[in-house]
């Protein structure tokens, strides 16, 4: 394959680049052979001429597909190269937040600076049994392959853990650890496992410190071996330490700090107990504060204290020995405040009376002097003599600081050796797994000695890898037999002989430490003369003398000389070391005692015939004068070389530790610190060697599954070896670019990559293809849709269109018909106002002439008028001055007559005649006045009548007017008073008018006023009839608002109540669950007491059963004392041997476990109490509701109105058809009247008849009963000697049957005629309701009529008032007739008890004694059926006590399950026991049951311990114990459990024993079977669970199989051997069918099937959650699919109800999860809303596992991972990740009574219990 066909345009290439050491680009123009440069186009859009290196022509890496990126394995990556690597982690890490990485053989740890929830028991017992390629890469993966490993090949294991400082090795050894005392467990009861753990924080405080780049920083290495027995269990652990910096202890950083232990003890000074060391605080001692860094942030280093002290405890290191050490730190920290001055240039002084230097003295037991002196002067030997010789201060310090390491070396030794002590047990170790904790490679700006050794060591296990992985290789190519070729990779050796042969860098420098005058420069010179011309990996620095650069595998370092030499000697005083030797202080002097009794590096390492290595030389060789003369080099070199011969002796496993940034930043990735560590420890190295053969490994069905796509029908063979083979020929020519295997196709790099490319070009064309196909048919679909739509349209339009043309023509028609039709309207019209204005022309014409002419006539009829009046005004006038003149003349001469006429009067008048004369024409005046008076009195009568109310004063005064004008008469002067009194009538009369018309304004006003009050009446009416309807309209809503409160008060007081029952049913589960797992640990207890006792027994020697079991000690009765004498003298012999202290730890154990559970049980049954009152109290607040809403029923009272009103219709209808017919025919039938009644009374009769007819029976029974009674003792009297009943004659026969008869037709007679005169008597009480109802009417209506007189308002409270005591008197009348019915049926129900009494007894008189006459009298009656008691079994069955072990034996112990349940009935053996049980109990023996009982329950114990592991036995057993707990229950006595009860079963209960505490024991009993019976389960589904539900592809060809790396996962494909669906299904099938052969409850099947589902559920979604192959589409496609099956099978068996089904939703929701979108927000709030069951911590990590199978899938982005965590931050739910698989729900045996009689049991012969009597 050509380059040219990889480097297309838009391939994908990695380029150099200095920020980010490689950057990826895009091709943007294919490549040709002979191209200088490439174009290239970077991320961020820019583009980019790459130019190739001219005499290489090198091309730039090619990038790996997408779908390969963030792979588990590097080594599944087609394209092997650092940039690869590189993406591939940094993917890893920063989306995904995957720690973890496989490379080939090793694990990649990358240091997430953050506390992750992965390293929980759940996440162990995950791991624990899985192979290392099925679940996700992990320290416990590769921990459970090394402890597979050991088991597997008998092969002792290593796991090495390197990287540099803060990298995280020390975490992950001690996880590592951690997983092996987990699941391991220990042999003993030592508890091993819990004392390899303690050692952590013991040697973290003493060997860990603070760095610049590590807060928990190992300041040495260790190898700890743990041990294994034969049985791969914990028996102890052996540390070894290697080269501890020990000059970290006089000298710190900046930003560092000295060893933890010191800050502990100094945080600690304040506690009482180190009064005495005379500690204060960190910052007051020099060797703690130097690096000016005392504190650690997060980090309490009194608690630390505290766990240092508890482990050491732990270790059996005590009080005393820690305050021991304590005491030599503390000496250690005032050793280093002592100050050093100068006495003169050659020597040193220090003050007297100096306080450190006295407390360092007191505490290590010591003289002032003697330190004082050796601290500033030291001894010289020569051959003849030996002379003191002052130091300087600066070797007085360097002295006094040389001293303090050496003291912490020694105590640092001590305290390994002790706790080496303390893992060491007498076990015989079968083998181990080591544990290396070492430093990685290091390369600083100073390079000293410890940084050589450092890397020296790495060197040597750098070399030990390499050779490893070319094993590894090698052992491959030829376990599939095909060729290879030698491969090249890098061999440090030639770098390791610089170091360490003859004449080497170590070499040297232990030649240069003999020389009397040695020193740095000298050894520098020494190396330039022998290695600077002779080997290419040496070089000196040009700038520089004393130094040197050593080529290393990772990198070049450079050393300074400067303190090599000093370092390597590590020489001591030894005055000194003499003088502390001579101390009173016992500890002090055990540290320095010879080596031989100390720490031996060579001593024989215990019963394993291992050996133990230290840095600490061979004392058995070397004398104590030597002993600070072997140099610290050759000591490491010793040390290492055992090391690397241990390790080479073990299979190796490899864990590499990466620091991903300088500034312990979490989840931030440095790619160039990255690579740099990368490269030094070796990754890139095993990734060259991959690459450098055939990286990429396929199974032939891998292959074939995969690229089938790439393959023709007619390609495709049975064989698909061939298949692959054919297949693989054509696709790529190249023979070198791939072998075939026997089991598998291995490819050069790159050629994955480009079958990747084939398969995805061959996919996208077939996804073009069909796009093309389905874009096809869907735009015809649209075209056949738009085109039958606009036919549509077409013919709508068109037929729119001509309806619009008829309607047109039909207007045009209409419109041509109205315009013919106006125009003639308006010519008509025209024309008739023509004719009309014609003819008003002519009319106006005539009668202007009419007029004319009139006016003409008119005028001259006038002009003669006047001419007429003007000529007769002429004639007038002249007429009148003519009479003018003669009226003048007659004047003037009548006045001259009257003249003289005077004269003559005046004589007359004085005479009587004239007087005379003068009074008669005063008569006439009076009468015209009287005239006049009368006329006015008219006028005032009209006045009068006008005036209402004025009538009688008018009158009045009118007779007195009369009265005065007769009174006048006479009287010739009253004439002038009557004159003045008229005038004040007339006056009075103006101001009687004035009054009229006041009082008819005044009447107006009233008037008036009465209107507007009329109006403001009305308005006022109005205005209440609104009030009152909107008082009506808040009555209904305050009716309906009060009946929402109800309803919302009655619904939280029920959400209160179920809440409460909820939880109370929460904690009930919780207290069984914990009493049920304190029982799962009182068995596990007694069975490793049994086998302790199996153990030590001899043979031959006969076992007793154990009777400490906490049940059977606590129901144990006086009768099993012997038995436990004997067994506890038998158990005293056996357990001579034994360990006591086991012996009363066990005890002990048992004893609080049978206190812990009487505590439960307490509690469970406070608990029930709480329950009960909690019940009791919700009904009370139920009851005070039920007050509220009787309130609410006495506000509802204005609702009844209408319901009366109905009431009264029906009763008017009612009266009218009485009061409609005549009187006489009101009652006769077939009146509605009667017909009303006659239903009434039929419905209030038909409960007494139904009584009555019992009653009758029962009756008629009763008097037969007597009859025959009476007959039998007058018979008894009459014939006493007549012994046989059948001679009785048949005349005697018939009278008693007359008799008989008669009696009963009387009795009958007697009730019809009781039913008649009640009949009559409700008659008449119906007619006295209706005649009340009458009354009721008459009533009302008189009401109504008050009412009406009443005000609105006083009407309507009135009206209310009414109804409210109408109401009150009819509910109390119901309630008193609802009283007196209870009251009947209550007495009618007591004497049907007392009858049914009476007649049993009588019944069972009769059975008692011979047969009678009176039962051949009963023979023709037969009113009921009685049965008969049966006399020949009782349902017991007998036997004899020493029968009692061969019972046991042949009903438990050697029972046969399976032919049990296919030939006999359910549960018989309960049955046959609980038979035994009630004998034993009848005859009272109580020896007899608490034997028979204590001997069931230890038998059924032991068969489930010798087979427990037997689903059905497990399963016969459960079912037979339930069903003798419900016997137990049912035949007590006790009234809650015979409710179901026949009276022949009641008569079956126990009668002298309460068993209820043998019913708890059993019940513990039946709860420990089910937890076997569950564990036993789950052992058969756990193998079957992952591959079936993830692994196996039900609906074959949905997913695909990604390539994958060198640690191959368990194929997916079906092959023999490997579990399906089906599998589950079938087995599922298989417990279900067993259970129901077995007579299992069906509460406690589903109980079963629950739990069956939960660990199936359980155990699929942690895999899911640890798998990240399985989180994509297609596989959740596959787990949907697999739960419906489930699903379907539970719907099968009737099942749904059980609550198996929830227990997979938390599965069913990551199966949608893995199909649903993942890019929106609404896609974000769809999947919070969506998966409720799972918690937050467990959607974020399938959305990080999500894994693209395919190309056209595409990843969840980082940034909608955050917005799915923003949202379910303020969830509350667990934090933790996996499901709890060893969860087993609490188990409960509801009450299931058996409806089968005990005395109808058959015992088979089969069961061999011929010794049992049936009684």
């Amino acid at each position: 394959m050509a380059a040219s066909e990889l480097y297309t345009k838009s391939a994908r290439v990695w380029i150099p680049d200095v920020e980010e050491v490689w950057k990826s680009a895009e091709l943007t123009k294919d490549y040709k052979n002979g191209d200088a440069s490439l174009q290239l186009m970077l991320e961020d859009g820019s583009n980019l001429e790459h130019k190739l290196d001219p005499k290489t022509k090198n091309l730039p890496y090619l990038r790996n597909p997408d779908i390969l990126v963030g792979e588990n394995d590097l080594t599944a990556l087609s394209y092997l190269h650092e940039p690869a690597v590189l993406h591939n982690l940094k993917v890893r890490f920063i989306d995904s937040k995957l720690i973890y990485t496989y490379c080939g053989i090793v694990l990649v740890a990358i240091n997430p600076y953050e506390t992750l929830p992965i390293y929980g028991t759940d996440i162990i017992n995950a791991y624990s049994g899985q192979n290392m390629g099925d679940m996700d890469p992990h320290i416990f993966a590769v921990a459970e392959e090394a402890y597979k490993q050991m088991a597997r090949d008998e092969r002792n294991q290593s796991i090495i853990v390197s990287g540099e400082s803060g990298a995280g090795k020390t975490v992950s050894a001690k996880y590592a650890m951690r997983y092996f005392a987990t699941v391991s467990g220990s042999a003993s009861e030592a508890n091993v496992e819990e004392k390899v753990l303690a050692s952590n924080p013991i040697m973290e405080a003493i060997g860990n410190a603070k760095t610049t780049r590590n807060d928990n920083s190992s300041r040495f290495g260790k190898y700890i071996e743990i041990g294994f027995d034969n049985r791969y269990r914990i028996i102890g652990a052996n540390m070894r330490t290697y080269l501890l910096e020990k000059s970290r202890v006089v000298f710190q950083a900046d930003e560092e700090r000295n060893y933890h232990i010191f800050y502990q003890l100094c945080a600690s000074s304040h506690l009482p107990e180190f009064k005495k060391l005379k500690l204060s605080n960190a910052n007051d001692f020099v060797y703690t504060w130097q690096g000016r860094s005392p504190v650690i942030e997060g980090v309490d280093d009194t608690k630390e204290l505290c766990s240092t002290r508890r482990a050491f405890s732990l270790l059996g290191i005590n009080e005393s020995y820690q305050m021991g050490l304590f005491q030599v730190l503390a000496a250690i920290l005032h050793l280093g405040n002592v100050e050093i001055k100068d006495k003169d240039s050659d020597s040193s002084i220090i003050p007297s009376n100096n306080n450190h230097l006295t407390a360092f003295c007191e505490l290590v037991g010591v003289t002032y002097e003697d330190m004082t002196q050796w601290l500033c002067h030291r001894k010289l030997k020569t051959a003849t003599e030996t002379y003191v010789k002052t130091l300087p201060r600066l070797q007085a310090t360097n002295a006094r600081d040389a001293l303090a390491k050496h003291i912490y070396a020694k105590l640092f030794n001590w305290i390994v050796e002790h706790v080496n002590k303390a893992l060491i047990t007498n076990i015989k170790q079968h083998s181990f797994i080591g544990v290396l904790d070492i430093y990685g490679f290091e390369t600083f700006e100073i390079n000293s000695f410890e940084q050589f050794c450092i890397n020296y060591a790495n060197e040597k296990l750098q070399q030990q890898f390499n050779m490893h992985v070319f094993k590894l290789e090698q052992e491959e190519y030829m376990k599939e037999q095909i060729p290879w070729t030698l491969i090249d990779f890098y061999d440090n050796q030639p770098c390791i002989n610089l170091i360490e042969a003859k004449m080497g860098v170590l070499d040297l420098l232990d030649e240069e430490c003999r020389m009397p005058k040695g020193s740095d420069d000298s050894w520098a010179q020494k190396l330039y003369n022998t290695h600077l011309k002779t080997c290419s990996l040496f070089e000196k620095p040009r700038m520089s003398n004393r130094a040197f650069i050593i080529q290393h595998f990772a990198d070049k370092v450079e050393y300074q000389c400067e303190g090599f030499l000093a370092k390597n000697k590590d020489t001591v005083n030894e005055e000194q070391i003499k003088v502390l030797k001579a101390s009173k202080f016992d500890l002090l002097v055990e540290l320095f005692k010879d080596e031989e009794k100390a720490t031996s590096p060579m001593a024989p390492a215990g019963a394993g015939g291992r050996t133990r290595l230290s840095i600490k030389p061979d004392k058995s060789r070397d004398t104590s004068s030597k002993e600070h003369k072997k140099t610290v080099g050759c000591q490491f070199r010793n040390s290492l070389q055992m090391l690397m011969d241990t390790l080479n002796a073990t299979t190796p496993h490899y864990v590499r530790c990466i620091k991903p940034n300088d500034f312990k930043q979490a989840f931030s990735f440095d790619p160039k610190r990255a690579v740099q560590q990368l490269r030094a420890c070796g990754v890139l190295e095993t990734i060259r060697i991959s690459a450098a053969g055939f990286p990429s490994r396929w199974t032939y069905q891998e292959f074939f599954s995969r690229y089938r796509v790439l393959m023709k029908q007619k390609d495709v063979l049975p064989d698909k070896k061939l298949t692959c083979r054919n297949v693989l020929e054509k696709l790529v020519q190249d023979q070198d670019k791939y072998q075939f295997g026997k089991t598998k196709i291995f490819f050069r790099a790159g050629q994955v990559a480009y079958l990747e490319k084939l398969r995805a070009d061959k996919l996208r064309a077939a996804c073009i293809r069909i796009q093309k196909t389905i874009r096809c048919w869907l735009a015809r679909k649209k075209y056949l849709r738009m085109r039958s739509a606009a036919i549509t349209i077409q013919r709508f339009t068109r037929g729119y269109q001509a309806r619009c043309l008829a309607k047109f023509m039909r207007r045009t028609q209409a419109a041509t018909l109205i315009q013919k039709y106006q125009r003639m309207c308006v010519a008509r019209k025209r024309y008739r106002q023509k004719q009309a204005a014609a003819l008003a022309i002519q009319t106006i014409l005539r009668a202007y002439m009419a007029r004319q002419k009139y006016q003409a006539l008119l005028r001259e009829s006038k002009v003669v008028i006047i001419q007429k009046h003007a000529r007769g005004l002429l004639a007038r006038r002249w007429y009148k001055r003519c009479l003018h003149s003669i009226v003048y003349l007659q004047c003037c001469i009548r006045r001259m007559r009257a003249r003289r006429e005077l004269k003559k009067l005046k004589i007359e008048a004085r005479s009587v005649e004239h007087f005379k004369k003068l009074n008669k024409g005063m008569e006439n005046k009076i009468m015209q006045l009287q005239r006049r008076i009368d006329e006015q009195t008219k006028e005032n009568r009209t006045v009068n009548e006008k005036l209402v109310g004025l009538e009688s004063s008018y009158t009045t005064e009118s007779e007195r007017l009369r009265g005065e004008l007769g009174r006048l008469r006479g009287v010739e002067d009253d004439a002038k008073n009557k004159g003045n009194q008229l005038t004040s009538l007339l006056e009075e009369l103006e101001k009687l008018k004035k009054e009229l018309s006041t009082t008819q304004q005044e009447k107006k006003t009233i008037e008036d006023w009465a209107q507007t009050y009329r109006t403001e009446m009305e308005k006022m009416v109005s205005e209440l009839k609104d009030q009152n309807g909107s008082l009506k309209k808040e009555k209904d809503d305050l009716n309906r608002l009060i009946q929402e409160q109800s309803q919302q008060m009655t619904e939280k007081m029920a959400r209160t109540i179920a809440a409460e029952t909820q939880q109370l049913e929460k904690d009930l589960n919780e207290e069984r669950s914990r009493y049920q797992n304190l029982l799962t640990e009182h068995r596990r207890l007694e069975e490793k007491h049994d086998d302790l006792k199996e153990h030590i027994s001899k043979p031959g020697h006969r076992r007793t059963d154990s009777t400490h079991s906490s049940n059977e000690s606590e129901y144990t009765y006086n009768s099993e004392f012997a038995e436990s004498e004997e067994g506890s003298r038998a158990a005293e012999d056996l357990t001579r041997g034994m360990d006591t202290s086991l012996t009363l730890k066990l005890q002990k154990r048992l004893t609080e476990l049978e206190q812990e559970k009487q505590s439960l049980r307490n509690e469970l049954e406070n608990k029930e109490e709480q329950f009960q009152r909690a019940r009791a109290r919700d009904e009370t607040e139920f009851k005070k509701a039920r007050g509220a809403e009787l309130e609410y029923e006495s506000l509802k009272r204005q609702e009844l109105e209408s319901e009366n009103k109905k009431l009264k219709h029906n009763l008017a209808e009612m009266r009218k058809s009485l009061l409609g017919d005549a009187a006489a025919s009101s009652g006769a039938p077939g009146s509605p009247a009667y017909k009303v009644l006659l239903d009434q009374l039929n419905s209030s009769c038909e409960e007494l008849e139904v009584r009555k007819e019992e009653v009758l029976i029962l009756r008629s029974q009763l008097v037969s009963q007597k009859e025959a009674v009476q007959h039998k003792e007058t018979m008894t009297d009459v014939a006493v000697h007549v012994e046989d009943v059948s001679k009785l004659k048949d005349a005697d026969e018939l009278k008693q049957a007359y008799i008989g008869l008669k009696d009963t037709n009387r009795l009958l007679e007697h009730q019809l005629q009781t039913q008649r005169r009640s009949y009559d008597s409700e008659v008449e009480s119906l007619r006295g309701e209706l005649q009340n109802v009458k009354e009721e009417n008459n009533r009302q209506q008189q009401l109504l009529a008050q009412n009406l007189q009443l005000p609105p308002e006083a009407r309507i409270e009135a009206s209310l008032q009414h109804e409210i005591t109408r109401l009150t008197n009819e509910n109390l009348d119901l309630m008193e007739q609802l009283e007196k019915q209870d009251r009947n049926i209550r007495k009618l129900k007591k004497q049907l008890k007392v009858y049914s009494k009476r007649i049993g007894e009588m019944g069972a008189g009769q059975a008692e004694g011979q047969t009678s006459p009176g039962q051949m009298v009963d023979e023709p009656i037969h009113p009921v059926n009685i049965p008969r008691r049966e006399k020949d079994f009782q349902g017991m069955l007998e036997y004899k006590k020493e029968d009692e072990l061969k019972l046991v034996k042949n009903l438990i112990i050697e029972l046969k399950p399976r032919g049990v349940a296919v030939n006999l009935i359910p549960g018989l053996p309960a049955y046959i026991l609980f038979m035994c049980l009630r004998h034993a109990d009848y005859v009272n023996d109580d020896q007899k049951v608490r034997t028979l009982l204590t001997s069931t329950i230890n038998s059924i114990k032991k068969i489930l311990k010798k087979r427990g592991d037997d689903f059905e036995t497990v399963s016969f057993w459960l079912a037979n114990t339930c069903r003798f707990l419900h016997c137990l229950k049912q035949y007590s006595g006790e009234e809650p459990f015979m409710t179901h009860n026949t009276s022949r079963q009641n008569e079956h209960c126990l009668s002298n024993f309460d068993l209820t505490e043998y019913r708890q024991v059993i019940s513990d009993l039946a709860i420990q079977i089910y937890q076997q019976l569950i564990k036993c389960m789950e052992n058969i589904l756990q193998p079957m669970i992952v591959s079936a539900m993830l692994e196996h592809e039900t609906i074959q060809g949905v997913s695909g199989v990604k390539p994958t790396g060198l640690r191959k996962r368990t194929s997916s494909i079906a092959d023999e051997g490997t579990y399906t669906l089906d599998s589950i299904l079938r087995q599922l099938n298989a417990f279900h069918s067993t259970m129901c052969q077995h007579g299992t409850d069906p509460e406690l099947i589903k109980q079963v099937v629950k739990q069956q589902f939960y660990i199936i559920g359980a155990v699929t979604l942690n895999n899911l959650l640890l798998r990240k192959d399985m989180c994509s589409w297609s596989k959740g496609m596959q787990i949907r699919y697999n739960v419906s099956q489930l699903e379907e099978w539970l719907r099968d068996k009737g099942l749904m109800v059980c609550g198996a089904k929830e227990t997979l939703e938390p599965l069913i929701q990551a199966a949608q999860l893995l199909q649903v979108k993942k890019k929106t927000d609404e896609d974000a709030e769809a999947i919070c809303s969506m998966c409720l069951a799972l918690t937050t911590a467990q959607i974020v990590k399938v959305l990080n596992l999500y894994t693209p199978v395919n190309e056209f899938e595409e990843r969840v982005s980082v940034a909608f991972i955050r917005t799915i965590q923003t949202r379910l931050r303020d969830r509350c739910v667990s934090p933790q990740l996996l499901m709890d698989t060893k969860m087993i729900y609490p188990i409960t045996f509801p009450f299931s009574p058996s409806s089968l009689a005990l005395e109808t049991i058959q015992i088979p012969g089969s069961l061999n219990l011929g010794f049992l009597t049936r009684v």
